[in-house]
């Protein structure tokens, strides 16, 4: 279920992230879907990591770090793009 579960977070993330960060990036809906399951995992991972506990499932604070994780990589993404 983790998987699938940070897969299904990550496209929402990335949508919430793109309308959290407006802006013009090329690739439409896949790529933004593709930079949220990015950021979702590496969300998970910072979260790990640093020691904010384990994220599982589909609740509230798994969700957070995904939304997290997904601006980080939206935000490097532009960065890197410019």
């Amino acid at each position: 279920m983790g998987i699938i579960s940070w897969i299904v977070f990550g496209l929402i993330a990335g949508i919430l992230a793109k309308w959290i960060m407006p802006g013009r990036d090329g690739g439409g809906f896949i790529m933004t879907a593709v930079l949220g399951v990015v950021g979702a995992v590496v969300g998970g991972w910072i979260s790990t990591l640093f020691g904010f506990g384990r994220v599982d499932g589909f609740n509230f604070g798994s969700f957070i770090v995904a939304v997290i994780g997904a601006l980080v990589v939206l935000f490097i993404y532009r960065k890197v793009r410019s």
